[in-house]
């Protein structure tokens, strides 16, 4: 991966994950989270070294994984950042190969596969704490299966050796982006009774 992209991807992930981590970094007594957040803004200034930016982010996304971990459990946390992760890589690094199409597309089939092991995961995890197919849990199922069979389009628009199949792969996977977060509210919410989410 860091023999694909340039300083350009590196601040754009470290912006989203600085974004992404913000609010749990605000939290009281947070401290994993405001590490990691940390160790994302020195990647951000550092983004011109792939290596050493490509390590703090890595060790920002450690704290963010702790810090959930601490709330909601490791598997919680494990299953959730694998889907979220695979899916919003593979969008975000999309746009790299939209200016250059003739970059190696096996890292986006990768972290395609690597979203659909997270949401297949996810769906294993939240299964076994009692998510079924009533109530919120026709939500979160109408949602997870639209993110995998988005995904698997994702794998099948890159097998197209044209500039339109990376275009069609990066535009799917902003829906996948979309339905995943959905899958993963709604199944949470659903497991906790949230609002108005009940198994």
């Amino acid at each position: 991966m860091q023999r694909i992209v340039g300083p350009g991807f590196n601040w754009l992930v470290g912006s989203l994950a600085a974004l992404i981590g913000l609010p749990g970094a605000l939290a009281d007594g947070a401290w994993w989270a405001r590490l990691g957040l940390l160790a994302v803004g020195v990647g951000l200034v550092s983004a011109r070294s792939r290596s050493f930016a490509a390590l703090m982010f890595s060790i920002g996304g450690v704290g963010y994984v702790i810090e959930a971990a601490l709330f909601s459990g490791w598997i919680s946390a494990v299953t959730a950042t694998v889907a979220l992760g695979g899916v919003t890589g593979e969008m975000v690094l999309g746009h790299w190969y939209l200016v250059d199409p003739r970059l190696p597309r096996s890292a986006l089939r990768n972290l395609a596969v690597v979203g659909i092991a997270g949401l297949v995961a996810e769906a294993v995890f939240l299964v076994s704490f009692g998510v079924g197919i009533s109530g919120g849990g026709v939500g979160f199922w109408v949602l997870l299966v639209t993110s995998v069979v988005l995904m698997a389009a994702v794998i099948a628009a890159l097998r197209y050796p044209a500039y339109s199949g990376v275009m069609a792969a990066t535009g799917l996977s902003y829906l996948a982006v979309l339905t995943t977060l959905g899958a993963v509210f709604v199944g949470r919410a659903t497991v906790t009774g949230l609002g108005p989410f009940a198994p």
